[in-house]
């Protein structure tokens, strides 16, 4: 066969794949990427004149990062999921996001105390973002494989473990305490979904974090930490944002005038005060902030209720799921939404330490966009074959005797 004619049958194929799209995923997910594009055109747009740019230069390159994200769904959604599966890809991706992790470290210019970004000029790359998407992929493949073999990952992992160390250990010494916590949910629900000693899992996810935040609070009472670095001025700010409201609180007390001011229905788009050089980074950390402002409560809800409905479609994508590797990807996948998610609200909201974690398809940024997108194009590939296997093939939805789920 001609390669002409094998090019066409491939588009065809994709072509045809359309009928199978799940639209519970595909609308939220495009309304949430246009809510965002207006939202940071809206956030930075004031700022970027004042500092005498184009007021159209974030709203162009969030544009672009969109643009790109939904091609990169879309041809996700059409590959193959056995080939995240192969020896090599799962070689070379270790290796890959290994190798980015330390490069960070080594090469990379410390913004406000952390080094998180590798420059390419045009464009910046967030290890942080690629490692999330990672966990992912490899420890669905790991814990499937493993529990077909009769052995528990807790115990018999021992390769998986060492990079889930050694990963999480680099990502630490950025340092990036919210990229660390949201990749250890991750595998923590990932561990409770395939069933691997729940008390464990649970251990990591409540234990832990508590006890981080007792034994940082003492030393903050204590005075130990006086002097001790930009995450630790953040922490402290959580504590009593008003004690050091023009300094290191500032951030979250004018999060509260935002708030406060924006009420039920919001100010108006593009009429928010804290953008105006009140409120730093407006269009990342803090969008939701004045989004809040400008839209009020009834506009954060609905924001806040379509990426819900996406979680929820997620997580059932993954209990109708014919494999377990299928259902741990649907599940770290909602789990990675869910925490980005309540991690950036908290932070406005005072709820939790600002930790730098941008909202889910809402805030300016490329790596983030295109990780994201990445996500939900495999989770849509998901859903496509089952949709697929439904109205074609009219094969109910029963786990594969080699994967049972068991969840």
């Amino acid at each position: 066969m001609s390669k002409k004619k094998l090019r066409f049958r491939k588009i065809r194929s994709v072509w045809n794949n359309i009928r199978y799209l799940d639209y519970y995923i595909l609308v939220p997910y495009l309304a949430l990427c246009l809510i965002g594009i207006v939202m940071v055109y809206s956030a930075s747009a004031s700022i970027e004149m004042q500092n005498g740019g184009s007021p159209l230069g974030y709203l162009i390159k969030q544009t672009i990062y969109v643009l790109i994200g939904v091609t990169v769904m879309a041809i996700l959604a059409n590959y193959p999921l056995r080939h995240y599966r192969t020896p090599k890809f799962l070689r070379d991706s270790t290796l890959v996001v290994g190798a980015l992790l330390v490069i960070v470290l080594v090469f990379s210019r410390a913004v406000n105390g952390a080094k998180g970004w590798i420059s390419l000029g045009f464009f910046n790359i967030q290890p942080v973002e690629i490692c999330k998407l990672y966990f992912i992929l490899y420890l669905s493949d790991r814990m499937d494989k493993i529990r077909q073999r009769g052995q528990h990952f807790t115990t018999d992992a021992k390769g998986p473990w060492l990079i889930v160390i050694v990963f999480l250990g680099l990502i630490v010494i950025q340092p990036d305490i919210g990229g660390m916590a949201i990749n250890a949910a991750i595998i923590a629900i990932m561990l409770l979904a395939a069933d691997y000693k729940w008390g464990f899992g649970l251990g990591i996810i409540l234990v832990l974090p508590a006890v981080g935040y007792l034994g940082l609070e003492r030393l903050v009472e204590t005075g130990m930490l006086q002097g001790g670095g930009y995450q630790v001025a953040r922490f402290v700010a959580f504590l009593n944002p008003f004690g050091n409201a023009s300094g290191s609180g500032s951030q979250l007390v004018n999060s509260y005038y935002a708030i406060s001011n924006g009420g039920v229905f919001g100010v108006g788009l593009g009429n928010s005060i804290q953008k105006l050089g009140y409120l730093p980074e407006p269009n990342t950390d803090f969008i939701m902030s004045i989004t809040s402002e400008e839209l009020g409560l009834v506009g954060v809800t609905v924001i806040l209720v379509t990426l819900l409905f996406l979680i929820c479609r997620i997580i059932q994508v993954g209990v109708r799921a014919d494999s377990l590797y299928e259902t741990l990807i649907c599940y770290g996948s909602a789990t990675f939404l869910t925490v980005e998610t309540l991690f950036n609200i908290g932070g406005v909201l005072g709820l939790l330490p600002i930790t730098g974690v941008t909202f889910p398809f809402i805030s300016y940024g490329g790596s983030s966009m295109l990780i994201l997108s990445a996500t939900v194009g495999i989770v849509m590939n998901i859903s496509m074959q089952q949709n697929r296997e439904r109205l074609v093939m009219g094969k109910p939805f029963i786990p594969e005797a080699g994967g049972e789920k068991d969840v």
